[in-house]
């Protein structure tokens, strides 16, 4: 096994010329004709003075322009940046000055924040834009160079292949440093694990700047000459008909995109027949959903868990053996965790602690923050700042961000617990639980909920949950909104219900 996911599309190439590797809307494209689009890509790249060692930044959304460039930045050696395309001009610029970009690679939408970025930035000497016409560097212009230009550099699997910001809940984000070692080796494991092959057709409608979507739904079914079928956007309406019309056999997605797609009165076990597996990951789904989903459409989730510094997957439930509803799962092959206590301490079974992992997805470190990586590193374990519970078997039960933890009267409170309850509620799409300051108890439980029914009262709700939870456990205020607030791959974000309870 080579760790290096520039020569896993070369042998997919070799190997499946005429297999399709990606279908986006009507366009099908081989492995034989991808592999051309990348070396003609890093010809481009390689014209304008960029090479091994280069930072190459991603704005793009899903689409056939992000997976040839990311993969035409790695087989020039070069590193890849990927940022959301919504992000603010204020952090585009901190991310490509940070990681210090020599070039960009954006959609043309983008071009209004770009072009006063590109000002302050010395170290960006090139940016390149997609559906334009009247730029001075357009897509089209870096796809005619001829590829004679072009000579493979020598990759190393302990070579620098992303830089990966994680969405610090203090300060600014850091840039998540991962080797080709790091992605490879965890598109192995989920290649073996979920029985990939190049019969599978992959649903990519996780945002590509991603890890969960770039792992899962890139790189490991590239590396098996399987089928991405990209997705530009999330719509639970289209994902239902692109499963059905195109066969789809794995889709993955983070428990909004379930809980979306379950509220579609009009799908049916019949659209999902071809699928053979189901993912989910970016945060816990809760129990109920799961049971609901499955139930309805016939198919299996298996739940896992990741983070960006671990390139991301961790962990898994098995796609056979036993599956524990609730688990994120056994660790994945070469990958060890344990929970330990506030000293390092491996804690006994079935007690809550923090979630430690040592492996060869772990990351290299925080770039340019000696500190944070020092924090985050513990004799060689790295520290997720999740709380767990390991049972007898060996699967690992999510209880809550470390951060997270509500302390009511000196009782904790894992917000999880609750919402899983709220989530019981026949009314309940979704909701969210924080701690919110109490003058007698320190902290007591507020609860976010967005209901179907405009008829429920705050009192159903806490009434619903009073035969469920401990009374210190109750939440004592619940709010009601349209919709949560979310980041970009649909993952509730408490950490803004707790920014707006503060304006309050």
């Amino acid at each position: 096994m080579s760790y290096n996911l520039n020569e896993n599309l070369i042998r997919s190439s070799s190997n499946f010329p005429e297999s399709i590797a990606y279908i986006y809307r009507d366009t099908s494209v081989t492995y034989k004709e991808l592999n051309q689009q990348v070396k003609r890509l890093a010809a481009g790249l390689t014209a304008h003075g960029i090479g091994k060692g280069d930072g190459v930044a991603l704005i793009l959304g899903n689409s056939p322009e992000f997976l040839i460039a990311y993969y035409g930045i790695l087989r020039l050696g070069a590193y890849v940046v990927p940022i959301n395309p919504l992000f603010t001009q204020g952090e585009i610029s901190y991310i490509l000055d940070n990681s210090q970009a020599k070039a960009v690679i954006s959609h043309v939408s983008v071009e209004p924040k770009l072009s006063e970025v590109k000002k302050q930035l010395e170290n960006l000497k090139l940016v390149i834009y997609t559906d334009a016409k009247n730029q001075e560097w357009t897509w089209e212009h870096l796809m005619e160079t001829s590829i004679n230009v072009f000579g493979s550099p020598y990759i190393d699997a302990d070579n620098l292949a992303v830089i990966l910001y994680t969405s610090g809940t203090t300060g600014k984000p850091k840039g998540a440093m991962l080797t080709h070692r790091n992605m490879a080796s965890n598109a192995d494991s989920i290649s073996k694990l979920l029985e990939l092959n190049d019969n599978d057709r992959v649903v990519a409608v996780l945002p590509m700047f991603h890890v969960f979507c770039m792992t899962v739904c890139l790189n490991a079914p590239i590396a098996c000459g399987a089928t991405v079928l990209i997705q530009p956007k999330f719509s639970p309406h289209e994902v239902v008909n692109t499963i059905r019309e195109r066969a789809a056999t794995m889709f993955a997605g983070v428990p909004t995109m379930y809980s979306f797609i379950n509220q579609l009165p009009e799908a049916t076990a019949e659209d999902f027949q071809s699928i053979r597996l189901c993912i989910s990951g970016g945060a816990s789904i809760p129990v109920d959903l799961l049971h609901k989903f499955e139930n309805k459409f016939n198919v299996c989730i298996l739940e896992g868990y990741g983070l960006s510094e671990t390139a991301p997957l961790v962990s898994i439930n098995p796609l056979k053996g036993i599956r524990k509803p609730g688990s994120i799962g056994l660790n994945i092959p070469a990958v060890r965790s344990k929970v330990v206590d506030e000293n390092g301490k491996v804690l006994p079974r079935g007690v809550v602690g923090e979630l430690v992992v040592q492996g060869p997805n772990v990351m290299r470190g925080y770039l340019g923050l000696p500190e944070a990586t020092s924090d985050a590193f513990k004799d060689g374990w790295f520290y997720t700042g999740d709380l767990a519970t390991m049972d007898e078997d060996g699967y690992i039960f999510i209880v809550d961000r470390k951060k997270d933890l509500i302390l009511v009267g000196g009782y904790n409170v894992y917000p999880r617990e609750v919402e899983e309850v709220l989530y019981q509620h026949p009314d309940v799409v979704e909701a969210a639980v924080i701690g919110v300051p109490d003058g007698d108890y320190g902290e007591n439980v507020k609860a976010y909920v967005v209901v179907r029914d405009e008829q429920i009262t705050i009192n159903d709700i806490i009434q619903f949950c009073q035969d469920k939870l401990v009374k210190y456990k109750l939440p004592k205020q619940v709010e009601f909104f349209k919709e949560l607030p979310k980041n970009s791959t649909g993952k509730i974000l408490r950490r803004e219900l707790r920014e707006l309870t503060e304006v309050k």
